[in-house]
């Protein structure tokens, strides 16, 4: 039977796993569009996927910043502001 420090050591890995994502790509890809920067279609004459309006959670780039390093982000903000 699993104890309480074995859930809080997964636990813990997955959240440095976490921090480790975060650190190597600050960026993943746009939830809405996934990726593409537009709504993709499909072309109705030739079946070809066509690129449509920009994406408007994104602006087109295809990017968002992941909540982990927003936290961070944040983080370093707050500690800035408050040692000036």
């Amino acid at each position: 039977m699993p104890s309480v420090f074995d859930f809080a050591a997964v636990l813990l890995l997955l959240t440095l796993s976490y921090v480790a994502l975060c650190a190597a790509s600050p960026l993943g890809a746009c939830r809405k569009c996934r990726g593409w920067g537009a709504k993709v279609r499909v072309s109705r004459f030739s079946g070809r996927l066509k690129r449509g309006r920009d994406c408007r959670r994104c602006e087109g780039y295809g990017q968002r910043v992941r909540v982990g390093r927003r936290l961070y982000n944040l983080a370093v903000r707050l500690h800035h502001d408050g040692t000036r």
